[in-house]
């Protein structure tokens, strides 16, 4: 059958644009794709923009690309009218772009779990608490008013990173036996009881082996500060800013001097790029991940878990290999987030952290690992760090009143001064996001319920059962492979 014969022969009623054949697969343009025989390989790898077959890791990038635009363009237009200078500007769009790539890196990692097998993991803050104090405890310097390890920082993070997945792997061998709601229990206690132990008085100090260590329970612990030692240790020879720049770090030093950065945001976005490539690598691994065989099973389980056992797989074993990966990325998460500050509590580690992560996943939507990007890069740009900063900008450019409670603002209404009602409003921003946060999920369910790009939730089998197969692919049978008979 001819590459136009089969054009003829497919009808697509749903697909954004036109679909086209690209090494014998059948592409649509949201970037799925289908088998046009049995040699090809069903990967979702060309999408059709504009009449061209482009890659589908572009199609992804320009949408993360134009997401970050966005946000970006935003925060910079509210700089401008609050009058800050380039150097406020630049520091700006770093500590946004550093919070987005944070939250898109656990927001990966939960969608490994919930959006490719169906986990419903409520309890991520925990498994990234287990990575951050675990680096803490092996870096910490011994002589520290809470002692640790006083190892190199990339030994802090392997034992953070094993950490975690050890204990994910004891929280998934008794949870993975339940059922979803169950288990969703399950996982939110563990993340409880992991923060409660980290608190605990008695792990204030202790001593294992004769090594004093400390987690200062409640006070919480220092420790090296991941965000200087790594910024440092790329820009500057030796670590030491009075030695000269490395290779890596020269551009970013002469960059930074050309613009008249401080040294402190040169050295943020060093630590931001750093964390912007994890994110880019751990996607690239999901993604693998999600194409391959595995990563069919996974959907399978997703889709109909006793559909997949009766067909042999033995899912509890994959169930526990995804879940403990995912808990690594988790605790992978929790030290580049949380060690930027060379400081950490149990407090850090709230079960509100989970909640903020799945509204991330849901805004993007679950199943895609592009929408879990974008997701965070709206979430964290817009919901989480717009309000705090409009506030900072209106309360510098503004002397408006703050009564102390909203009953004063609104007397102060009925006698037609807004003012003191507007103050109170713009003090309150930070705490009102929760609100914006429940108007945008009640929207996304009314106008988007799978979110911005759930639609390319990818489906469990490697070809698309979903389109109408042409006539002669219908009369070819099962023996001989799907090939006509010569």
């Amino acid at each position: 059958m001819t590459r136009d014969e089969a054009a003829d022969a497919v009808e697509d009623d749903d697909a954004l644009s036109r679909t086209t054949f690209a090494g014998g697969r059948r592409v649509e343009a949201d970037g799925g794709s289908s088998a046009g025989g049995p040699d090809d390989q069903p990967t979702p790898i060309d999408v059709v923009l504009d009449g061209d077959v482009r890659p589908r890791w572009l199609n992804d990038v320009r949408i993360i690309v134009e997401a970050t635009i966005v946000v970006y363009g935003l925060f910079i237009l509210l700089g401008l009218a609050a009058g800050l200078n380039f150097n406020g500007i630049v520091s700006t769009l770093q500590q946004v772009t550093l919070l987005a790539a944070s939250f898109a890196l656990v927001v990966l990692a939960l969608n490994l779990h919930w959006g490719y097998t169906g986990l419903f993991n409520i309890g991520v803050a925990g498994f990234m608490a287990v990575g951050a104090y675990t680096m803490a405890l092996v870096t910490a310097a011994p002589d520290a008013t809470f002692p640790g390890l006083g190892l190199p920082l990339w030994v802090g993070v392997g034992a953070g990173l094993i950490a975690s997945g050890l204990v994910g792997f004891l929280v998934a061998l008794p949870a993975l036996r339940l059922r979803a709601d169950y288990f969703a229990i399950v996982t939110l206690a563990a993340a409880e009881v992991i923060r409660l132990v980290f608190n605990s008085s008695a792990l204030h100090e202790f001593s294992v082996l004769g090594v004093e260590l400390g987690t200062g329970s409640g006070q919480g612990m220092s420790f090296p500060n991941l965000r200087n030692t790594v910024s440092r240790t790329l820009l500057y020879v030796d670590g030491d800013p009075a030695a000269g720049p490395t290779l890596f770090g020269r551009p970013f030093v002469t960059i930074g001097d050309g613009l008249e950065l401080s040294t402190s945001v040169v050295e943020g976005w060093v630590y931001t790029v750093v964390l912007v490539a994890l994110v880019a690598f751990v996607f690239v691994v999901i993604t693998r991940i999600g194409n391959s065989p595995f990563g069919r099973m996974l959907k399978a389980i997703r889709e109909d878990e006793l559909a997949a056992r009766s067909l042999g797989k033995n899912t509890d074993r994959v169930k526990i290999k995804v879940f403990v990966l995912g808990c690594v990325f988790m605790g992978l998460a929790g030290i580049v987030w949380q060690g930027r500050r060379g400081y950490i509590d149990p407090n850090l580690f709230l079960p509100i952290i989970t909640f903020y992560i799945f509204i991330a996943l849901i805004i993007g939507g679950s199943g895609s690992n592009t929408g879990s990007v974008v997701g965070a890069l709206l979430f964290a740009g817009l919901l989480f760090e717009g309000p705090p900063f409009v506030q900072r900008i209106v309360d510098a450019t503004f002397d408006l009143p703050q009564p102390p409670t909203v009953y004063d603002g609104a007397v102060a209404l009925a006698d037609l001064d807004p003012g003191p009602l507007l103050g109170y409003a713009v003090a309150e921003l930070p705490n009102l996001r929760f609100v914006f946060f429940g108007a945008v999920l009640i929207a996304l369910m009314i106008f988007r319920p799978d979110g911005i790009l759930g639609h390319r939730n990818e489906p469990a089998s490697p070809i698309d059962l979903r389109r109408e197969r042409p006539p002669q692919d219908r009369e070819a049978t099962v023996a001989d492979g799907g090939k006509e008979d010569e």
